[in-house]
């Protein structure tokens, strides 16, 4: 992995996530990526809220809820995701 990729992967930890629409996900606590080539899998949400546990979202092994990373549109002040990229 690249020095400025993992500047950017740390830049994810602690962002709120929202959705297109504006519904509040929770936080980033974490993110899970392939070992080989560095791509970011998931992002592991910290504190969601009722509305993201309603969804069907995976839980990795410490029963973190996982996005998808393929669902991440923006990133800025907070991560934007589109629900419908999520499954």
């Amino acid at each position: 992995m690249k020095e400025e990729d993992r500047k950017y992967s740390k830049q994810l930890l602690g962002k709120t996530i929202v959705s297109k629409t504006g519904k509040k996900f929770g936080i980033v606590g974490d993110i899970e990526f392939e070992m080989r080539t560095g791509e970011i899998i998931y992002v592991l949400l910290k504190n969601p809220t009722g509305y993201c546990e309603g969804l069907e979202l995976e839980k990795n092994e410490e029963n973190l809820l996982q996005v998808p990373f393929s669902s991440v549109i923006a990133v800025g002040d907070y991560i934007v995701i589109s629900e419908e990229d999520m499954v």
